[in-house]
């Protein structure tokens, strides 16, 4: 069964079209990528599922376990279990880690009607996750993402998937800036938390992270469409033919 069913989906932004009918399944428990050249309409994707403003559909809907989502608030989606990684994670500069990770948690287990987590439960399951991803007790007493370099940031936001334990993660270039060890440090957390429930959608320009993440299926998308699908060696030939092709077929 479909976890994310987007149908005919079309954006525009100030005006200006950035998807053009754009149909998509993600299946339960998969690993899907979106690849595409730049412009292509893959952050833009991304944005419109967490829910960011500013970002006008036209025509289309977004499905998320049979519901859909357009009309609800970013809070609300990640409630139900969407999260994105951002391509360059944003700094909170006097906000702790600890604190961001706890009350964050706390607000989507009450949207969700369960009981908020006491501190002993949370920094228990907090240190259990950090000690999995490497992370530095002290690094979670910083203010979120001030001063941390590409891995560290990038090990702070797995931090952040682990806890919240999304049913789809969407990572957005994840891998744009990041050295080998911080490549490998994203792509381990998120195999860890491969699951037959939990869904991923891999949007990246390069083949290098889908040698770490394997993705159970490839998708092209080129000018605000998808116009190829195929398994994880598409990736490679992508790598090695370039997206000239499918931006012609998109014309």
């Amino acid at each position: 069964m479909s976890l994310l069913e987007i149908k005919n989906l079309h954006v525009e932004i100030d005006g200006k079209k950035i998807l053009n009918g754009l149909s998509l399944n993600v299946e339960k428990g998969q690993v899907a990528a979106i690849m595409g050249p730049n412009g292509s309409g893959k952050s833009t994707l991304a944005y419109v599922l967490a829910g960011k403003e500013d970002y006008d559909v036209t025509e289309g809907d977004i499905l998320f376990d049979g519901e859909s989502i357009l009309d609800m608030d970013p809070d609300v989606r990640a409630a139900k279990g969407l999260f994105l990684a951002f391509q360059y994670p944003i700094e909170i500069p006097g906000v702790a880690t600890m604190n961001f990770l706890r009350t964050a948690l706390n607000a989507q287990r009450k949207a969700r009607g369960e009981g908020e987590l006491s501190t002993p439960e949370f920094l228990k399951r907090v240190r259990e996750a950090a000690a999995k991803l490497d992370i530095d007790p002290e690094m979670l007493k910083r203010s979120v993402n001030v001063g941390f370099s590409g891995g560290e940031k990038k090990r702070a936001e797995v931090l952040q998937m682990t806890m919240f334990e999304p049913r789809l993660a969407i990572l957005d270039e994840t891998d744009s800036g990041l050295d080998i060890d911080a490549l490998k440090i994203a792509a381990d957390g998120v195999n860890r938390l491969r699951s037959p429930e939990r869904s991923f959608l891999v949007i990246t320009h390069y083949q290098r992270l889908l040698d770490h993440i394997v993705p159970d299926v490839v998708h092209v998308l080129s000018k605000g469409r998808i116009v190829r699908t195929g398994g994880k060696e598409l990736a490679l030939e992508l790598e090695a033919r370039g997206y000239a092709e499918y931006q012609d077929e998109a014309a």
